[in-house]
C-alpha cells in the first residue's frame, strides 16, 4: 500500500531517474514516487545508442532500464512526453506543460544533457543529426544503414567519444566517413594527445578519413538534402549526411530560473550539489550529467556525463533523500567499443592536469593500460583490451600514494602489490 502523506517527485526519465524510483522502493519507501520525463519511451540507457543497438548487434527493447510492467508494479507514476516548466520551492510544487501542478516533499532533478548545436548556415538541413535520445539513434541506425547500401558519406563534426564511436558503426555498415575535429588528436581534450594518435590510427586504418585543426563553418545541400560539409580550412567534404557530436550542455534551466545555485563555468557547470547530491535547497537533489559535486576525492567540483555517474548517482541521491548519511566520492568511470578496441577508463586527469604518462603493455597492438600522474600519483587509468583491472586501477587512484612509474609500467610486476 502506498501511503499517500509522502511524495517523492523525480524529474527525467533516464537512467539516473529510473534506478533513484528503484531505489527508494528497494529502501522501503511507501510514499509515492512520480517520475517525470519528457520523452514518451520508457526509461532506457544510452551507452547502445552509438555502441550495440546503432551497430544493429543489440535489439531495441535491450536498451530499457527495466519492463514496462515493472513500474506499475513498483507502484511508480509515469508521466511520460510531459515537460516540468516551472519549480515552486516555496510551495514544494512543479508545474508540467499541461499545467498540472505536483507537489513534493523531495524532489530530485535528472534531467540530463543535451546535445551542442552547430551554429553554421545548413543545420536545418534534413541530413544533420544529433545522438542523444533513442529517437535519434533509431534514425541515424536507418541512415547509416543506407550509406553503407549506397556507398554514401557521413561527415562528424567532432572526434570525441560519440563522434568515433558513431565513426566506428559507420564503418561497419559500409559508408565512406570524414571526421572533422579543431584539435590535433580525436578526444584531446579527454584523454591528452599522448593516446589520441592510437585512436587516428585505429580509425585510419578501418578507412576512416581525419581533418584535423579544423571546423566546420557551412553545410551546403539542395531540395533540403545535404550535398557537402565545408570547413575554416577552406576544404569542401562530400557529404550525404552530417553528424554534430560536438559534446553536450547541461540541461539546467529549470533548475536555474528555481534559484538553484550554480557551479562555475570552469568547474564544466551544472547544478551545484554537496557530497550527498544535495542542491541549495534541503528539499532538492540533483543527479546525473547535472549535478557538480564537491568530490571528496579530487578536492575540487566534479560534473561527469558518463553511464555510470546516472546508474550510481540516482540510487544515491535516493538514499540521501531519504534522511540516510550518503557521500557520494565514486570515482569517475566509463567505457568504450570501437571495432576491436575494448576499453575502461577510470579517474579525471583532464589535459594540464598530470605531469607524466606511463604506458603498461604493448601499445602498438593496442592491448596495454595507460595511466595518467602528477607527483607519481595515480589519477586516472584505461586499460584498453586488457580486463578484470578496473579494481586495482581505482584502489591506486583512491589510495593516493606515490607510486614508482617504472614498476607501474611493467606489466610483470602485480598491479595489486602497488596499491
Amino acid at each position: 500500500m502506498v501511503d499517500a502523506n509522502r511524495t517523492f517527485v523525480i524529474v527525467g526519465g533516464g537512467l539516473a531517474g529510473a534506478k533513484a524510483a528503484e531505489t527508494l522502493r528497494e529502501e522501503g519507501f511507501t510514499g509515492r514516487v512520480i517520475l517525470i520525463g519528457d520523452e514518451r519511451d520508457h526509461p532506457y540507457e544510452r551507452p547502445p545508442l552509438s555502441k550495440g543497438y546503432l551497430t544493429g548487434k543489440e535489439e531495441r527493447d535491450g536498451v530499457f532500464v527495466h519492463e514496462t510492467a515493472w513500474y506499475a508494479r513498483a507502484d511508480v507514476e509515469l508521466h511520460l512526453g510531459q515537460v516540468v516548466t516551472s519549480i515552486d520551492r516555496a510551495g514544494r510544487s512543479v508545474q508540467l506543460g499541461d499545467n498540472t501542478v505536483v507537489h513534493y516533499d523531495k524532489l530530485l532533478l535528472a534531467t540530463g544533457a543535451e546535445p551542442r548545436r552547430l551554429d553554421i548556415p545548413g543545420t536545418d538541413l534534413v541530413g544533420v543529426h544529433h545522438l542523444r535520445r533513442l529517437a535519434h539513434a533509431d534514425r541515424l541506425r536507418h541512415v547509416l544503414s543506407a550509406l553503407g547500401r549506397d556507398n554514401g558519406h557521413l561527415v562528424i563534426a567532432g572526434g570525441g567519444w560519440i563522434g568515433l564511436e558513431v565513426a566506428a558503426a559507420a564503418r561497419g555498415y559500409g559508408a565512406e566517413v570524414t571526421v572533422v575535429e579543431p584539435a590535433a588528436t580525436p578526444l584531446h581534450h579527454v584523454i591528452g594527445p599522448e593516446l589520441g594518435q592510437i585512436f587516428t590510427d585505429l580509425h585510419t586504418a578501418h578507412g576512416v578519413r581525419f581533418h584535423f585543426g579544423a571546423r566546420l563553418t557551412e553545410i551546403t545541400g539542395q531540395d533540403g538534402l545535404v550535398l557537402a560539409a565545408r570547413t575554416d580550412t577552406g576544404e569542401e567534404h562530400p557529404a550525404h549526411d552530417v553528424l554534430a557530436a560536438i559534446g553536450a550542455s547541461p540541461r539546467t534551466v529549470l533548475a536555474e530560473a528555481a534559484g538553484l545555485d550554480m557551479a562555475a563555468p570552469e568547474h564544466g557547470g551544472g547544478v551545484a550539489v554537496d557530497t550527498s547530491l544535495r542542491t541549495s535547497d534541503p528539499h532538492i537533489f540533483a543527479a546525473g550529467d547535472i549535478a557538480s559535486v564537491e568530490h571528496p576525492l579530487f578536492g575540487t567540483r566534479l560534473r561527469v556525463e558518463h553511464w555510470a555517474n546516472a546508474l550510481n548517482g540516482g540510487p544515491a541521491a535516493a538514499r540521501a533523500m531519504l534522511g540516510q548519511d550518503v557521500v557520494y566520492d565514486r570515482v569517475p568511470y566509463f567505457f568504450s567499443d570501437q571495432y576491436d578496441l575494448g576499453l575502461e577508463y577510470s579517474g579525471w586527469a583532464p589535459p594540464g592536469s598530470y605531469d607524466q604518462v606511463v604506458i603498461r603493455g604493448d601499445a602498438g597492438k593496442r592491448e596495454f593500460i595507460a595511466f595518467w600522474l602528477k607527483d607519481r600519483r595515480v589519477l586516472a587509468g584505461m586499460n584498453v583490451n586488457v580486463w578484470d583491472v578496473t579494481d586495482s586501477i581505482q584502489r591506486l587512484i583512491r589510495g593516493g600514494r606515490e607510486t614508482d612509474p617504472e614498476a607501474l609500467g611493467d606489466p610483470s610486476v602485480p598491479l595489486d602489490s602497488l596499491i
